[in-house]
């Protein structure tokens, strides 16, 4: 098998994600993914996928991760490594989907416009 890769996306998170057969071992810009997300909930949304297809330790996963904050780059990894398991073996889609690990979740922080003070928040008004 060779390398495979995909994107995964999350607000402005952006994870490239190689994958190839292996020992299971995740490499996240070059440091390993228990050292680059210390928190353990983000260390197990990063193994769902392969949990939830019994792929556990078939992959070596390797990341080139950039923007974005810890828990958006976790979830952008983790829609890339769904892509990857899709491509592999069809057959993996339907859990996979019915998880909701396969939507790339649209919702980024609203631009701010001129004229007022955030995206929505206007500046104080004062009528005298």
């Amino acid at each position: 098998m060779d390398i495979i890769n995909a994107v995964g996306r999350r607000k402005t998170a952006i994870a490239r994600v190689y994958l190839k057969e292996g020992s299971g071992i995740i490499t996240v810009n070059g440091r390993d993914y228990k050292e680059y997300f210390p928190m353990a909930i983000l260390q197990a949304t990063i193994v769902q996928p392969f949990e939830v297809t019994d792929t556990v330790g078939k992959y070596d996963v390797t990341v080139n991760m950039e923007g974005g904050g810890v828990k958006g780059q976790a979830e952008a990894l983790r829609l890339g490594i769904s892509r990857i398991l899709c491509e592999i073996d069809p057959e993996m889609r339907p859990p996979l989907k019915a998880k909701g690990f396969m939507r790339r979740d649209p919702r980024m922080v609203e631009r701010k416009k001129f004229g007022q003070k955030k995206a929505r928040k206007r500046f104080q008004f004062s009528k005298r």
